[in-house]
């Protein structure tokens, strides 16, 4: 069983949309494009790199995908992300896109839990997604993520979409590994474990 990873840029008050640039995804009149870009050093890019090198194949919705085929291609022929990024198995999910051309992609046809479903019981290594927050929704309501890899800027957005939206239906979590960058990026890993469990607190609990 291959293991499926989300990889996700957040605001602390849980914002993922466009961390990279202003036209990233402006959707709703989103005025905040870029809030992540300040914050990255040569340490936290080569820790997104480890992780990406990892990696058997990405997981995509459309618009991350129509952004990275439009990016990506143009990396430098010795940046090691860019070279496996356009070098790897690449799996998009859109009910809009007929085709896809960039190197090395597949367009999922029918119900994308299903399919994806179906990739995690194939050969090779672990399907990441990068980006791709509705996508993320599906995943989640079908609870198909194993792993998540969250790297959390000391930000407030106040506006935009959230990772934990529509699709979020409760689990249980175990933080496996955290490290912090000089600027104060927070970067966790979290594995899905369980169900979500409960409690009572206070002095006549005795939790207290």
């Amino acid at each position: 069983m291959r293991r499926l990873l989300v990889m996700t840029f957040l605001s602390l008050d849980g914002v993922m949309q466009a961390p990279g640039g202003a036209d990233e995804d402006p959707d709703g009149g989103f005025e905040h494009g870029g809030w992540a870009v300040p914050h990255f050093d040569p340490a936290l890019i080569g820790r997104i790199g480890t992780l990406t090198e990892r990696a058997g194949a990405l997981l995509l919705g459309r618009r991350t995908y129509e952004g990275f085929a439009s990016t990506w291609p143009l990396a430098e022929a010795d940046d090691p992300i860019g070279s496996k990024i356009n070098n790897m198995r690449k799996y998009v999910a859109s009910r809009t896109l007929d085709s896809v051309s960039w190197r090395n992609s597949t367009l999922l046809t029918g119900d994308v839990a299903e399919a994806v479903a179906e990739l995690k019981r194939g050969e090779g290594g672990e399907i990441q997604v990068h980006g791709s927050g509705g996508l993320i929704q599906t995943l989640l309501s079908a609870d198909l993520v194993d792993e998540f890899r969250l790297l959390l800027f000391p930000v407030l957005i106040g506006s935009g979409k959230r990772l934990f939206a529509g699709g979020t239906v409760p689990a249980g979590l175990r933080l496996v590994a955290t490290e912090t960058s000089d600027n104060g990026v927070l970067d966790c890993t979290y594995v899905r474990e369980g169900t979500v469990t409960y409690g009572a607190m206070g002095p006549e609990t005795g939790n207290w």
